[in-house]
Formats: C-alpha cells, sequence, structure tokens
C-alpha cells in the first residue's frame, strides 16, 4: 500500500488529535492554576471516561498491538490465557492506590510519583534515584514506541521505515509539549477509541480472509493443533504463566505512569467510573488482540522464518494480506494510537521527573523560586530533548519491542513495588529500607536480566522482587525514620 489515499485515515487522525491537544491546552491556560500543576498533572480535573482511557492507553503499549499478537500467533491461546490476567490492572491500580494516593498528593499537593515517594521517606537521595529509574527505563520503553510505530507504518505502507519513525516522532512529541498532562489525557482518550476501532477493522479482515471463524478454527487444527491446547504443547509452561501473570498484571498498579493518573482525577465518581470503563475497555483490547494474533495463524500458515524470523512482523502482514488500501490505512491507526499514547505519558512522566524532582527541588533547596515562564519554558524544552533523544535510539530499531517492552515493566515494578506499597501501608517501612530496596533489586533484576539467569524457567522479575522485599524488610528493621517524613500525612491518628 504506497497510495496516499490509503494514509488519508491515519493523517485525518494525526491532524484530529493535534486540534484537540491545542485546544485542551488553551483552555487549561485560561482556567489558571498554575504551569506545574496543569502541565504535569493536569490540575486534578479528569473526569471518569478520559481518567479510564488515558490508563488503558498508556497500558496498551504498540506491544499490545505486535508483539503481544505476534506471540499469540506462535504460541496460541495460551498466550490469551496468559493476557486474561490484564483484565486486573485497573482493578488492582484504583482499589489499591486510587483513593490513598490521590488524598496524599492532594494534602502534600504532589504532582508527581516522587513528590510522594520524597515526603513518605524524607530522603532526597531515594527521590533522585527514583527519578533517574523513571528516566532511563521510560527511555526504554518509548524507543520500543517509536520503533513499534514505525514498523507498522512500513510494512503496511511500503514506505520507508525512517519516513514512518520521522511522522510518528513528531506527532508524539508535538502532542506532548503543546497540551501537557490533559491535553496527553485527551489525546490518549481519541487513541483508545481508535485502538478499539482498529482492532475491529483488522478482526473483520481476519475472518473474512480466512472464510469464518470456523473454518479459521478447523485450518489451526490441521495445521498446528498444539496452538488450541492451554500449555500449546509445552510452549506455554506454567512456569511462563505465573511470571507473565506477575509482570503484565499483578505488578502493574504501581508503574509510575499509571500511579500519577490517580493523583489526577476530578472526585470519587470519577474513579468508581474509570474502574468499570477501564476494566471493560482493558479486557475487550488484550484478549481481543491476542486471540486476532491466534486467529492469524489460520491465514499466515507456514512458519515463523517465512515472515521473516520475527513475531513483530505478523499483525502488519496480515493487516497488508487481509484489507483493501484504506481499511489498512484505518487498521493501523489502532498500533499507531498505542504507541503515540505511550509515549506521550512517558514523555510527560519523565519531563515531571527531571524538571520538578530534580530541577525545581534543587532550587527549592538554595532558596530559589524560578518564575512560572522559565519553568514553562525548560519544561516543554525538556520535553523536546527526550523525545529527540528517544527518536535518535531508534534510528537503527531493535529487534523483538515486546521483550524491550517487559524489560522495562520489570525494572519499573522491582523498583517501586514495595517502595510504593510499604510506604502507603507499612509504618515501619523508612528511607533505608527503601532504598536498599529500590537500587538491590534494580541491580539484581538487571544483573540477571543481562546474563540471562533464570530460577526454575521463570522471568527475572521474580529475583528482582525476592532481592527487592528482602532489602525492603532487612533496611527498614535496621533503619530508624527519618525526622522529615511525613507520617501524619502517610498515617494520621
Amino acid at each position: 500500500m504506497t497510495d496516499l489515499i490509503g494514509l488519508a485515515p491515519l493523517a485525518l487522525f494525526l491532524v484530529v488529535t493535534l486540534v484537540a491537544s491545542v485546544i485542551v491546552r488553551r483552555r487549561a491556560a485560561r482556567a489558571g492554576g498554575g504551569f506545574v500543576k496543569d502541565y504535569f498533572i493536569g490540575n486534578r480535573a479528569l473526569g471518569g471516561f478520559v481518567l479510564a482511557m488515558t490508563t488503558v492507553a498508556t497500558y496498551g503499549s504498540v506491544s499490545s498491538f505486535v508483539g503481544g499478537p505476534g506471540q499469540a500467533w506462535e504460541i496460541g491461546f495460551g498466550w490469551v490465557y496468559m493476557a486474561v490476567v490484564q483484565v486486573t490492572a485497573l482493578v488492582l491500580l484504583y482499589g489499591i492506590m486510587g483513593k490513598k494516593m490521590a488524598l496524599i498528593a492532594r494534602k502534600l499537593d504532589a504532582v508527581t510519583v516522587v513528590d510522594v515517594v520524597r515526603a513518605r521517606y524524607g530522603s532526597n537521595a531515594l527521590a533522585n534515584v527514583s527519578a533517574l529509574v523513571v528516566v532511563v527505563f521510560f527511555v526504554a520503553t518509548m524507543v520500543a514506541q517509536f520503533v513499534g510505530g514505525a514498523k507498522i507504518f512500513e510494512a503496511v505502507t511500503g514506505y520507508p521505515y525512517l519516513v514512518g519513525l520521522t511522522l510518528f516522532g513528531i506527532a508524539a512529541i508535538l502532542f506532548t509539549t503543546i497540551g501537557g498532562f490533559r491535553g496527553v489525557a485527551v489525546t490518549d482518550a481519541l487513541c483508545g477509541i481508535m485502538m478499539i476501532i482498529g482492532m475491529v477493522v483488522l478482526a473483520l479482515g481476519i475472518l473474512n480472509a480466512g472464510g469464518g471463524y470456523e473454518n479459521i478454527m478447523q485450518t489451526i487444527q490441521e495445521t498446528a493443533p498444539h496452538k488450541l491446547e492451554p500449555f500449546s504443547g509445552g510452549g506455554m509452561p506454567w512456569t511462563l504463566y505465573l511470571t507473565q501473570w506477575l509482570l503484565v498484571g499483578v505488578f502493574t498498579f504501581v508503574l509510575p505512569q499509571s500511579v500519577v493518573r490517580t493523583m489526577g482525577y476530578k472526585d470519587t465518581k470519577a474513579l468508581h467510573n474509570a474502574m468499570i470503563v477501564g476494566t471493560v475497555v482493558i479486557g475487550i483490547m488484550m484478549i481481543g488482540m491476542t486471540s486476532l494474533g491466534v486467529l492469524a495463524s489460520g491465514v499466515l500458515t507456514e512458519d515463523l522464518a517465512t515472515y521473516g524470523g520475527s513475531v513483530d512482523n505478523i499483525i502488519p502482514l496480515v493487516t497488508v494480506g487481509t484489507l483493501s488500501a484504506v481499511l489498512a490505512g484505518l487498521a493501523i491507526i489502532g498500533p499507531i494510537a498505542a504507541s503515540i499514547s505511550t509515549v506521550s505519558s512517558l514523555l510527560i512522566s519523565a519531563s515531571s521527573a527531571i524538571v520538578k524532582d530534580l530541577y525545581l527541588h534543587w532550587c527549592a533547596d538554595r532558596g530559589r523560586q524560578p518564575a512560572e515562564r522559565c519553568v514553562a519554558a525548560s519544561s516543554q524544552v525538556i520535553t523536546l530533548v527526550l523525545g529527540a533523544l528517544v527518536f535518535a535510539l531508534s534510528v537503527v530499531p531493535p529487534d523483538l519491542i515486546w521483550k524491550i517492552n517487559m524489560f522495562a515493566f520489570g525494572g519499573l515494578e522491582t523498583a517501586f513495588f514495595f517502595v510504593l506499597v510499604c510506604g502507603l501501608f507499612w509504618k515501619r517501612a523508612n528511607r533505608t529500607g527503601a532504598l536498599a530496596s529500590m537500587i538491590g533489586g534494580v541491580a539484581a533484576y538487571c544483573a540477571c536480566m543481562a546474563a540471562g539467569f533464570k530460577v526454575a524457567g521463570m522471568h527475572q522479575i521474580v529475583i528482582g522482587i525476592v532481592v527487592a522485599g528482602v532489602l525492603m524488610a532487612v533496611g527498614s528493621w535496621i533503619g530508624a525514620q527519618a525526622k522529615n517524613a511525613r507520617m501524619d500525612v502517610f498515617f494520621p491518628e
């Protein structure tokens, strides 16, 4: 598909999204409230639907539309059964973190997750390490999104990878720089809607090309019957089930990019509505896309080598092979929207880590108060610089973007699981335990990932979490509570 007609749906979507971002930003500026609060947390004014969709869009990255379904094509319904756990993501996030994090953030006037961590443990060192962890792992995740969006653009449209990367990169960076948190939330909502539409269009194409659901299932039964089994003929062992359930389900409620959403909703009604709407949407999206990956194996029936040797190629190939140019252009909006929404959310969070958590706090410690115009300019410049860095790292694309995504997920979960959970719910937790947990857990996780070391075939997240938990417990019993830890806010009498 190299004709411009096929690009019309994508071009229209990008224009509409950019206009929406500009309008939201201007309205927010007229409403007042200060640049920092508005740019990084949207003045805590998100309604239920926008809150749900921005969280879903942040959670549902390009790997949910490309790498994940590609794995499902190779493994079968076992990968779908694994994906079911993702339905719990928003329930856990809003149920465990939602109310307490929002109340604490309002009492502290906190704008970022690192603000909350700094106040709870009374430690600038921990806050600085937290900000560094956020930026490093967010950059890794954003590279995966840039590459994924550009690859599917190349495969479906026929235009070079760099053209797609440039188009996608400019769009994502502009949306974030112009719109800020509230603009990102609104564009995320639009992206979430387009993800569902793109998924439906692709589903119709696959069913039509495969001769209907029954015929596709019959083809799979004849060509790869193991894909219909829960354990996929050994391709989906229980250890993989367990660790994937932990990695993409249970532990996701501590991801900073999701937790910050709990600090931006308007009221309790918005939180409850977001929990319901978000759970339904994320269930449809995650189960739906992985199921389409399995059904694609009834259309693309050769071995992986025939399709370029990478599961990342499956969804682009089935899109081109089953849809007309215009419908293919509509279908790719889904994964590209997922890429844009994830990059936008991570860019705004990474920018806040540098500007709010490092620079502004450094100024406050020295009795300085930068002018709001200076803060606004520096925030937008940092956002642009981070976006440009991610773009540069994406020019030479790595393979298996879903693995990059999972690596970053694991690193962030290891770093923040015990720091946030113990910080909110365990009085004894202190800065000694938190520092040891974050540094030791992430170091153990990264070392095991680099060495390929596993225990009983389980993902390295298990090692990272166990090490982080032990260090949090030991450090908290050995260490003492910092004098400036805001225990009165976290555990009021």
